[in-house]
């Protein structure tokens, strides 16, 4: 049976994030991650097994530098062709999907955490998580940042550093913060 603070992830509605089995899974994750991390550049491949088998999926010629950080990683499906650059941070506690060759800047962080805006109810870790959809052949620039809940569409152009609040339309162009659309 599903613990039930993974049902309550799963179905978008505010749960506790400092349950234990919650903690084990994010162990979990940060030793594949670590063995990722440190493995020589040369031996690290397109990706490292440990990853594929954390993931909830992965496609044929993903690449991902060092350094990286998931939360879980579970929730994680990166589809043919992906490239992530050094630094990103995917805070995966809802499903974050990433098209075909869609490529990620360095730096690059994706949050799918809702803190609660009570700050009672944030002190006793209340979050909820919602999901991030990047379609294919996405160029997200250095340093931008994707909030809960956004889908940016296919073919779409994040500007580096840009605050991503909102869905991008297929073939937008965003810069900024918050991200606003351009030419």
């Amino acid at each position: 049976m599903t613990h039930p603070a993974l049902q309550r992830i799963a179905g978008g509605i505010w749960y506790n994030c400092m349950e234990p089995e919650l903690d084990a899974l994010r162990v979990e994750a940060r030793r594949a991650v670590h063995r990722h991390n440190t493995m020589e550049p040369d031996s690290r491949g397109a990706c490292a097994p440990d990853l594929a088998a954390l993931f909830a999926g992965i496609g044929r010629g993903v690449f991902i530098e060092a350094p990286l950080h998931v939360a879980y990683g579970r929730n994680l499906t990166l589809e043919d062709g992906v490239y992530i650059n050094a630094g990103c941070v995917i805070l995966d506690t809802a499903p974050v999907r990433i098209g075909r060759r869609t490529m990620l800047g360095p730096l690059v962080q994706i949050y799918c955490a809702d803190h609660h805006r009570g700050r009672a109810e944030r002190l006793k870790g209340l979050e909820r998580a919602l999901p991030v959809t990047i379609g294919s052949e996405v160029w997200i620039g250095g340093g931008a940042i994707v909030l809960p809940g956004v889908t940016i569409g296919a073919g779409a152009i994040v500007g580096a550093g840009a605050v991503v609040t909102r869905d991008v339309p297929p073939e937008g162009r965003v810069v900024g913060n918050p991200a606003r659309a351009i030419g």
